[in-house]
């Protein structure tokens, strides 16, 4: 994964081989109105060891500061994306419910599809309206196992993730 972070919090966090990776590259400069270099920071090093701690089973939600710009709409989805529980799926309809725009299943997915902070802010966890796996920016397969993982920490005793 590619992470890109300011004193603010995290930016972006990225599959490395995500086709839109160049794309989200160009939109986080013109958002931050630089250059992304690399160089350590405290964010990408809490980053990197909150999503291994997810990976090993350990961790179902993130504390790292994030950036959520984006339009106004797109920030709100993006707030109920981190409110679906870990293990559990919603969808672009629920979703555009939940935010009073009944019509705006297709808005939501646009917005999801926006989001550049994966795992982190759940996306993967919005699935279609008849319990089928939507499209993914990292891929169905990568959505698929995602959503297996948790499935099978949920599974775990509670001591065995940290509770």
């Amino acid at each position: 994964m590619i992470a890109v972070a300011t004193d603010r919090g995290l930016v972006m966090c990225e599959f490395s081989d995500r086709p839109m990776l160049p794309v989200q590259f160009r939109r986080i400069e013109a958002l931050l109105g630089g250059t992304v270099v690399q160089r350590d920071h405290g964010h990408l090093d809490q980053a990197r060891r909150e999503l291994g701690e997810y990976f090993e089973g350990r961790r179902q939600q993130f504390s790292v500061p994030l950036v959520l710009d984006g339009t106004t709409f797109q920030e709100l989805v993006w707030q109920e994306l981190r409110r679906i529980p870990f293990g559990r799926t919603t969808s672009y309809d629920v979703i555009a419910r939940t935010l009073d725009r009944p019509n705006a299943a297709r808005a939501v997915g646009r917005a999801n599809g926006d989001n550049r902070l994966a795992i982190i802010v759940p996306c993967h966890r919005v699935i279609n309206a008849d319990g089928s796996l939507s499209s993914y920016g990292g891929g169905r397969r990568r959505k698929r196992w995602l959503l297996a993982h948790e499935e099978r920490a949920c599974q775990l005793p509670l001591d065995a993730v940290g509770f």
